[in-house]
């Protein structure tokens, strides 16, 4: 089976055939950071890695573009309230974001563009609609003519432009020929960033930026977008009417990903359910944290609650518990070919939830052969769920998160030893007082230890 994915611009499943052989394009709409990110921001980091590790192992040659929409309201609110410069509040938080996708594994983009970088690339898009008549200028304003593409506008969120509500972003609405046209660029006011342009002093629209940037680095037309489900309207409709007005052909696949919500409302600092990050991170591993936030189909809501994070903890848990004895039995074996489930799996529609059934049915199986001394079962089992792990950004022994335990694990192992070859020494004394104190000291510290037929092994107590 070919990769196949849910296409909202035609609301079905579609086969992917990029523009290029061998190539793909994606782009994806990343942070506006006015604040620290909260797990949906990070859900939509680690869905849009799959996508791109899946492209990756898929043998494609990918062009990842994940923007930074540094210049917005929010951002210049969040100034005015603390004092702080509008750019460094941006600054501030993208780092923090930042930090939040290498913590959760996420792959570096191929490139990372800020908004405020690519003033030029607006300023050309804006002259090209202004001149194709989809575009007007007011005391400084640019507005987006939506009855200039009123056959089209509305196909992405299926919606009717007669039904359509004003777009209520800017103070000079009844500046507009119609409440429906959107600001491609607001004109300079007093204390607010500006940039130049032949219509005047000011700063672009949340929008404009993204049609710009995109093309830059991807070409007029490119395989793939992405986004929350929040952002089909009306930031990406605008997107593309902008960019299809203007002669591009802009995004041939539309991917959305499903919202992550607390009791079954969206997160948001009014309603006080925000949970950031740190939260998850202070009850479960980075790595146990990217299980839970990949584990459900990434168009699929996820309504966040501790007992699914400690659910998903403990499954990822089971799968790492196998690499490691396999680890033991059969040394370091590097990951072996995919196994067609999996890639079916992966192929229809990044159905993750299906691929990790088929990795703990592998494990399953390597557990009996573990059991059983079945080494070259054992090996085959481990190099397959290495291989799948890796396509997740799982792998117990990849860099990220073998590292992550850095010279700490080494420094433990060390003192772990020590103490079991005491108890191996009382033990064959005879001494099992001296044996079971050793082991009820390690446990309260946090170890376990399993008596094997190759001898005691020990791991962190999970909580």
């Amino acid at each position: 089976m070919s990769l196949r994915l849910y296409d909202t611009g035609t609301r079905g499943i579609r086969e992917f055939v990029p523009l290029q052989a061998g190539r793909a394009g994606i782009y994806v709409c990343g942070a506006t950071p006015q604040a620290a990110p909260h797990i949906g921001h990070m859900r939509s980091g680690v869905i849009y890695d799959l996508v791109y590790r899946w492209l990756l192992a898929s043998g494609y040659d990918v062009t990842f573009v994940r923007n930074i929409t540094d210049i917005d309201d929010k951002i210049i609110r969040v100034s005015a309230e603390t004092g702080v410069p509008w750019f460094a509040v941006a600054e501030a938080n993208q780092r923090v974001f930042g930090r939040g996708y290498d913590a959760l594994g996420c792959l570096p983009p191929t490139i990372e563009p800020r908004a405020t970088g690519h003033v030029p690339e607006m300023i050309v898009l804006m002259r090209r609609l202004i001149e194709a008549g989809h575009a007007y200028t007011v005391e400084g304003d640019v507005y987006f003519d939506v009855a200039s593409w009123a056959d089209r506008y509305g196909a992405l969120s299926n919606q009717r432009l007669d039904s359509m509500r004003p777009a209520g972003d800017t103070p000079n609405e009844a500046a507009k020929r119609d409440p429906r046209d959107f600001a491609l660029w607001k004109g300079a006011k007093p204390g607010e960033p500006s940039w130049e342009t032949p219509w005047g002093p000011g700063r672009p629209g949340w929008h404009l930026e993204c049609s710009a940037m995109s093309t830059k680095y991807l070409g007029a037309t490119f395989d793939i977008h992405g986004g929350g489900v929040d952002l089909i309207f009306p930031h990406h409709e605008n997107e593309l009417a902008q960019s299809t007005a203007a002669g591009d052909g802009f995004a041939r696949y539309w991917l959305h990903n499903g919202l992550l919500t607390v009791n079954g409302e969206k997160m948001s600092k009014s309603v006080g359910n925000v949970v950031l990050l740190t939260d998850l991170l202070d009850r479960a591993r980075p790595v146990e944290v990217r299980y839970y936030l990949a584990a459900a189909h990434y168009r699929s809501i996820i309504d966040y609650s501790d007992e699914a994070l400690r659910e998903a903890a403990v499954a990822y848990q089971r799968v790492e518990g196998f690499v490691t004895r396999a680890v033991e039995l059969a040394g370091r074996v590097e990951p072996g070919a995919l196994p067609t489930s999996f890639v079916d799996a992966m192929n229809d529609d990044l159905g993750v939830p299906q691929a990790l059934a088929v990795v703990h049915e592998a494990v399953r199986e390597g557990n009996t052969a573990l059991a059983a001394g079945d080494k070259d079962t054992v090996i085959r089992v481990l190099g397959e769920v290495r291989a799948m792990l890796g396509a997740l950004g799982l792998d117990p022994l990849s860099a990220q998160w073998e590292g992550a335990a850095g010279d700490l694990r080494d420094v433990v192992d060390a003192l772990v030893s020590v103490a079991l070859e005491q108890r191996q020494a009382a033990r064959a004394r005879k001494d099992y007082a001296a044996a079971d104190a050793i082991r009820d000291g390690l446990t309260a510290a946090g170890i376990v230890i399993e008596d094997t037929p190759r001898g005691p092994r020990w791991e962190l107590k999970r909580s």
